[in-house]
């Protein structure tokens, strides 16, 4: 019987985190110590390395996965632990797991079998604290905006134009939509609000988006939380606690330096949701790695055409950042169910066949950027020979390289071919973003939502005209754009699988993110505030006297 990723990651034998440090030559300065296995890395290591030339940075995506995801984590700690075993120094930059899919449908996010970050128990759950810091920073400025209405509202709030809400790293559908305030006067003042989920605060967004402390502290000033009675913008400044909000922050801006089951070190920072907000880890932890490694491997949230084109239009141009190579990996499984297979444990070629053209959407999208793709196929027991076979023959018909990536089952051993393949690829980089930011609103998300989803047809709600109109007036016109809409399609619609082309998108609301600095775009009915399942995986967790974590994934 095959053991749980929480068996195998229990099993391990981890070094303390001053041996994983010394790996990075990193001195007692650089980083703070939280217990035997986590680490704090210090800001002023960055200007220490500034002179430092910096690696290749290669970006792991997927195609459009199943509910259970495409195993994005999984393989790119197991490359990260095979470019190390054939000598290369590589290093992963990952985001930190958010308690909404720990508890709810998916479980731990620290990869899987034997490519895994550790320790697993405590990345997954709290972790050094970050997603609660950016909690309470994030509700601290909720509660003036509601203590300053209470005390005589100076700042002319409208109650029905305020846009910043409150948020909870947890899956809680009963927080969509709320009255607060209820009880009397002495409890507030009474309206509608709602809480969305931390990993799309705009406070996350900001962290990851961040060069430095004092650029943290100005971006959460700038976070426009409410409109005034004559239709004014009101900024975070104007309530005067971006200094509080940032001091909470003080710690959690710093990126968490943990360790593979390898030993291979794993700077870890951030979390943003993919289909909700922009899907990366911070820019410093990228940073970093960068400037520690010659090959950072990072990940992008869910499917190429989320996760990835924010990494690529969003992150890369605030950063400055231009990727060498893109591995997208594919499942064999993902394939057959876009391929309309009525079991995607059983061999179905001729579903395999159709699903293809989900792939080969992913593709074409990613090569838009000027970027090599290596296809990394995430081996499941129940694929066989023959599918293998038809994938590797399709993949080099289009002239794309391909590899089995057996990480799971074997660590770093079962990335040793992916691993050459992505040294050979990961050259100069001739990265390119998607669309020029001097294009109108209307014009940017009409790039993306035709280029990258194959819409033929864009409809805007009333709504999302309206704000279009009023970003572009207030000067906020030229960011770029974040979409937010299901990850179980291309499209906006999550029952359209493989690769749909020529439907219509519906945009129901634009909302400006003036601190993070993009513009958030919600399609087909996203919500930013996931609920649970009929049965979540919190029914499965359990811990017993001696303190010892199992059911966690």
């Amino acid at each position: 019987m095959m053991k749980s990723d929480i068996e195998i990651a229990q099993e391990c034998k981890l070094l303390r985190i001053e041996k994983i440090a010394e790996k990075l030559n990193l001195t007692e300065d650089d980083y703070e110590v939280y217990g035997k296995y986590k680490a704090k890395i210090e800001l002023s290591l960055l200007n220490k390395l500034k002179d430092k030339k910096d690696g290749k940075l290669i970006l792991v995506t997927a195609i459009t996965p199943t509910p259970a995801g495409e195993g994005k984590s999984t393989v790119t700690i197991g490359l990260t632990q095979g470019l190390n075993k054939i000598g290369k120094n590589a290093v992963a930059a990952l985001r930190e797991p958010s308690l909404g899919p720990v508890f709810g449908i998916k479980g731990g996010a620290c990869g899987g079998g034997y490519s895994q970050i550790v320790p697993m128990e405590d990345i997954n759950l709290h972790f050094n604290g970050d997603f609660h810091a950016i909690t309470s920073a994030h509700n601290l400025i909720s509660a003036c905006i509601d203590n300053h209405i209470k005390q005589g509202n100076e700042l002319n709030i409208d109650l029905k134009k305020i846009v910043f809400k409150r948020v909870l790293d947890m899956n809680d559908r009963a927080l969509r939509d709320i009255i607060i305030g209820l009880g009397g006067s002495e409890n507030g003042v009474v309206r509608q609000s709602s809480f969305q989920i931390t990993v799309s605060s705009e406070i996350m967004a900001i962290l990851c988006l961040s060069n430095s402390l004092m650029d943290l502290k100005e971006r959460i000033g700038n976070i426009i939380f409410a409109y005034d009675i004559n239709d004014n913008s009101l900024r975070v400044k104007d309530l005067k606690v971006e200094g509080a909000a940032c001091t909470l922050l003080k710690d959690a801006i710093k990126p968490n330096l943990v360790q593979t089951l390898e030993n291979t070190p794993v700077i870890v920072h951030g979390g943003p949701f993919a289909n909700i907000a922009h899907g990366c880890n911070s820019i410093l932890a990228t940073k970093m790695a960068l400037k520690l490694s010659d090959y950072t491997i990072t990940e992008a949230g869910f499917a190429a055409d989320l996760g990835a084109e924010k990494f690529l239009d969003i992150k890369c141009r605030l950063a400055d950042l231009k990727p060498n190579c893109v591995v997208l990996v594919a499942t064999i499984r993902a394939l057959k169910h876009h391929g309309g297979a009525s079991d995607i444990n059983k061999e179905d070629l001729d579903a395999l066949n159709k699903g293809f053209e989900n792939l080969d959407k992913h593709i074409e999208n990613m090569q838009k950027y000027n970027i090599p793709v290596v296809v990394a196929i995430n081996k499941f027991v129940s694929d066989t020979d023959k599918e293998i076979e038809c994938i590797t023959k399709h993949c080099e018909s289009m002239g794309v390289d391909i590899s089995l990536c057996e990480v799971w089952a074997k660590g770093g051993d079962g990335a040793i071919d992916l691993s050459h393949k992505v040294v050979e690829k990961a050259l100069d980089s001739n990265y390119k973003p998607l669309y020029d930011l001097e294009k109108s609103i209307k014009e940017k998300i009409e790039i993306i939502c035709k280029e990258i989803y194959g819409a033929g047809d864009i409809k805007f709600s009333n709504k999302a005209v309206k704000m279009m109109k009023k970003i572009e007036s207030m000067g906020f016109g030229k960011l770029p754009i974040c979409m937010s809409k299901t990850q179980k399609s291309i499209s906006d619609n999550p029952a359209l699988l493989n690769a749909p082309k020529g439907y219509t998108l519906n945009v129901d609301d634009i909302r400006l993110s003036s601190g993070a600095g993009f513009i958030v775009v919600m399609a087909g009915g996203i919500i930013d505030m996931p609920g649970l399942p009929k049965i979540p995986v919190a029914c499965n967790i359990d811990i017993d006297e001696s303190g010892k974590i199992k059911g966690l994934f």
